[in-house]
C-alpha cells in the first residue's frame, strides 16, 4: 500500500511540474519571448516544482521521524 501511495504521489508531482512548465512556456511566448527563452522559463518552472516537492518531503520526513 505504501509503495502505491509513493508512486501515485510521484506521478502527481511530475504531472503538476509538467503543467507548470507548459504554462510558463505559454505565458512567455504570449509575452513575446523567443522559443529558447520560453523553454528556459519552462525548465526553470519545472525544476522549481520538483525542488519544492523535495523540500516538502524532507520537512515531512523530519517531522514524522
Amino acid at each position: 500500500m505504501a509503495v502505491a501511495i509513493v508512486l501515485l504521489t510521484t506521478a502527481l508531482v511530475l504531472v503538476v511540474a509538467l503543467l507548470a512548465a507548459a504554462g510558463a512556456c505559454k505565458l512567455a511566448r504570449m509575452d513575446g519571448a523567443t522559443y529558447p527563452v520560453a523553454l528556459t522559463r519552462g525548465t526553470t518552472a519545472f525544476a522549481t516544482v520538483i525542488t519544492l516537492a523535495a523540500a516538502v518531503t524532507a520537512a515531512l520526513a523530519a517531522l514524522f521521524t
